[in-house]
């Protein structure tokens, strides 16, 4: 088989030690273009101020009652003085950033280099594109003072699982959880709280930090209540 060129920067990077893809960079030039990638992320979401991460299925249409369950959240936590901050693509997405614009609010969109590429929402006010998911990754987590997590696929669950366990290994703290939709969340959380919790394989309190929530209300409590209680840094 024939060597192909790679389809995006975390293919290059993830089979540069294969013969699958045609590979020109080398590791100084692809630690020089992921320190650049943090660099542009830190310097742009520095002053953001409060923040929340909404995540969900970018394949939910605009017309499905968690679209519009997603972007009236968003309105709310903007109106809170939260800027909200998704992966900028459509779906999920699309409502949390166009929430943000119904009530004046920060919109930032997240995106990533795809082979189906999907491109930035109309409602993204400032946007950053990534090639790596792991930088992107960080500025999820690093710039918000919670996860808020529609229904969603193996995306979802991505962010969903990394921010888990970040908060199982404390490396980060007083950072809630919401999952939202009980119906669609609630055998997920049922299995780790039977096998995996009964095997042994995690605790109990990494079970209680998943909230699975359906009322908007609690979600705003749990986020408000997060943030009062996050650490600031003070001149």
């Amino acid at each position: 088989m024939e060597p192909r060129e790679p389809t995006s920067a975390d293919e290059e990077l993830l089979e540069a030690g294969s013969s699958a893809i045609l590979s020109r960079l080398d590791d100084e030039t692809r630690i020089e273009r992921i320190s650049e990638e943090l660099r542009l992320g830190f310097r742009t979401l520095a002053p953001l101020g409060k923040a929340v991460s909404i995540f969900g299925s970018a394949r939910t249409p605009r017309d499905s009652p968690e679209y519009a369950a997603a972007r009236a959240l968003a309105a709310r936590l903007g109106a809170d003085g939260f800027a909200i901050i998704t992966g900028g693509g459509p779906g999920i997405m699309e409502a949390g950033n166009r929430g943000a614009i119904d009530a004046g609010a920060e919109s930032i969109g997240l995106g990533i280099e795809l082979p189906m590429e999907q491109g930035m929402n109309e409602w993204v006010r400032t946007g950053l594109e990534f090639h790596y998911f792991f930088t992107r990754k960080v500025m999820f987590v690093r710039y918000a003072s919670a996860f808020v997590v529609y229904p969603g696929g193996f995306g979802t669950l991505d962010e969903l699982f990394e921010a888990l366990t970040l908060r199982q290994t404390e490396k980060i703290r007083h950072f809630p959880v919401v999952l939202v939709g009980s119906d669609f969340w609630g055998g997920l959380v049922d299995w780790l709280a039977g096998p995996m919790l009964e095997g042994g394989k995690i605790a109990e309190v990494d079970v209680e930090r998943i909230q699975v929530v359906d009322d908007p209300e609690e979600v705003l409590e749990i986020v408000r209540a997060a943030d009062h209680r996050r650490p600031r840094i003070t001149a």
